[in-house]
């Protein structure tokens, strides 16, 4: 059985690891300072041992992005993964700032309420960003950083300029069309045979949430993480950076910036690969992942 908060669609996913993983899905109500009324957050949690594993989504994504890594690192230590505030299936309350502050601030709320000791970040693309912030706000709470294909230097999403009512509404709309997915998914994979109608509906189903287009508006008329660039030098954990070495979203020049930049940090370059290496070449990323963990 599917959970009963996860749209009626869930029904249609036809891979196996989409199927568990989805079935997996389980819900909190987590008080934060955020507002007067808990903010139910989705999230999935399995294995046991090591540090925890903390998973971070990309920009409008799910935990489901996860879904071909998550049990590679489960079945061999305790992992975790969250829905961001203002993404996924976690609700999106009125009155709440879908920002990088907020977000931040339920992140927080999050980790000192379930988990509630030092963790390894794990942020894909966006999630990248949200993990560099993090760790630099709340240092005692992460021993480690991974970034993989991550957000950090570039200067926002482009489509921010244009959310502003009418044309919110029409931007919204635009990167609510199928055709606009399929294309950026394409995109994002050096084996177009993995953009499956599977595929596909893992990246759209948390767009059923009724203030999707809402929470997408106000996320990127804040500028989101555009301010991170010059504090990128500051992180202080061990970082592994995880790129794939034919991304055709970010590139592969901020890799290198990375490595630069982050005094404790390791880039490991994934052969044959486009901007999600969790995805496209899960086995690989998650024995990297491991073997950083352990280290």
């Amino acid at each position: 059985m599917f959970p009963s908060f996860l749209p009626q669609e869930v029904a249609q996913l036809t891979e196996d690891t989409s199927i568990s993983l989805a079935r997996s899905i389980d819900r909190t109500a987590l008080m934060t300072p955020l507002s007067a009324d808990p903010i139910c957050t989705s999230y999935i949690h399995q294995g046991l041992g090591g540090v925890p594993l903390l998973l971070l989504h990309g920009f409008d994504s799910s935990v489901l992005e996860f879904r071909r890594l998550f049990p590679l690192l489960a079945a061999k230590n305790e992992t975790w993964a969250v829905d961001l505030l203002g993404f996924g299936f976690t609700d999106r309350p009125p009155n709440v700032g879908f920002d990088p502050p907020g977000i931040k601030q339920h992140l927080y709320s999050f980790c000192k309420t379930l988990i509630d000791q030092r963790v390894i970040l794990v942020g894909a693309s966006m999630g990248g960003s949200v993990a560099i912030d993090f760790a630099l706000s709340h240092p005692e709470l992460v021993k480690k950083l991974v970034l993989i294909d991550s957000a950090g230097f570039a200067t926002g999403p482009a489509i921010g300029k244009y959310l502003f009512p009418p044309l919110g509404y029409l931007a919204a709309r635009f990167l609510h069309r199928p055709a606009v997915r399929q294309k950026v998914s394409l995109n994002a994979y050096v084996d177009s045979r993995l953009v499956s109608v599977d595929a596909l509906l893992c990246a759209s189903l948390h767009l059923k949430h009724p203030d999707w287009q809402r929470a997408m508006m106000a996320f990127t008329r804040s500028g989101g993480y555009t301010f991170l660039a010059g504090q990128i030098a500051q992180i202080q954990q061990p970082t592994l950076i995880l790129w794939g070495d034919s991304d055709r979203i970010l590139g592969v020049t901020d890799a290198r910036k990375f490595e630069q930049m982050i005094s404790q940090s390791k880039l490991i370059w994934i052969a044959n690969c486009g901007h999600v290496p969790h995805l496209e070449k899960a086995q690989i990323t998650a024995q990297h992942i491991l073997e950083f963990a352990y280290d």
